[in-house]
């Protein structure tokens, strides 16, 4: 078998065990004829943190690996570590995937483009006027561009360490306009006034159980999306979804993240239908 239709690729973060990442690739790659390998890195279980991702990226190119994805809490504690930034991963700030070729690491992000398709697929016609985002981190920074880039006009952005918030908000009116973007203060006011609110803290998590906005806050006028899919159904959308709200669960933008890193680690261009059809007969 030629060595370029070997794709051995893997994803680093912490808590990924229930990951569908691997089996989405793995599956694709048998449907196009690659000799395809998605192994889990997880930090949790090797007992790491992110000080360990450049031992970790120098054993992947030492180990031949294509390519890596990269998630939490690792999106951008990994770009001082690489050679090149895409010009969206540069903009955003944040890296999700990295390809590994001619020696070079070249940071790449596919979750701004994964949300903004799952986005337009779950919610074509909600209302985009004002909306709380919830983190400020690598995700975060994905997911609010990715808002702005879809119409939303003003997006107040919360987490626990507010500067993030503010620094994530600074650099979207960079990019889209003073004003289209702000650090929340007072979460109970500005959710009052919000048409939609989205969750992009790994709280929900199996592994981080819980809400990251009070439920009392929550009313049916409000739509609400979640990017954590393990569970799918996380206890926000539960919530949100008893009361009548119109939600968008995290696997749609689990699935066209993953079919542009597909791409970017093949060479290969996949077929989104079928990865979606098959994240979608993981469910259970």
């Amino acid at each position: 078998m030629n060595r370029n239709n070997v794709i051995l690729a893997g994803l680093i973060g912490a808590g990924i065990q229930a990951s569908r990442t691997p089996a989405l690739h793995e599956h694709e790659g048998d449907e196009q004829g690659l000799r395809y390998l998605y192994r889990l890195i997880d930090l949790d279980q090797l007992q790491l943190d992110s000080n360990a991702l450049p031992d970790l990226l120098l054993a992947a190119e030492r180990m031949n690996y294509t390519g890596l994805n990269i998630t939490f809490p690792c999106k951008q504690a990994i770009i001082p570590l690489l050679d090149e930034l895409s010009a969206e991963a540069r903009g955003i700030g944040a890296v999700n995937t990295v390809v590994l070729k001619d020696g070079k690491r070249i940071g790449h992000n596919t979750d701004c483009l994964g949300f903004a398709e799952g986005f337009r697929r779950g919610l074509p016609d909600v209302a985009r006027e004002r909306v709380v985002q919830m983190g400020a981190g690598g995700a975060g920074a994905a997911v609010a561009h990715a808002l702005l880039s879809e119409g939303v006009q003003q997006l107040s952005i919360f987490d626990v360490d507010f500067e993030r918030a503010e620094s994530l908000a600074n650099n979207l009116n960079q990019h889209f306009g003073t004003g289209r973007a702000a650090a929340g203060h007072d979460l109970a006011s500005t959710l009052s006034h919000a048409d939609g609110l989205v969750n992009t803290t790994p709280m929900g998590m199996a592994k981080l159980p819980g809400m990251p906005v009070p439920a009392a806050l929550l009313r049916p006028e409000l739509w609400v999306a979640e990017i954590v899919y393990f569970p799918l159904e996380t206890e926000l959308l539960r919530n949100a979804r008893a009361l009548g709200c119109r939600t968008l669960d995290g696997g749609n933008m689990a699935v066209f993240q993953a079919v542009k890193a597909f791409e970017l680690f093949s060479g290969v261009a996949p077929d989104a239908q079928r990865m979606l059809a098959h994240f979608q007969s993981m469910k259970g």
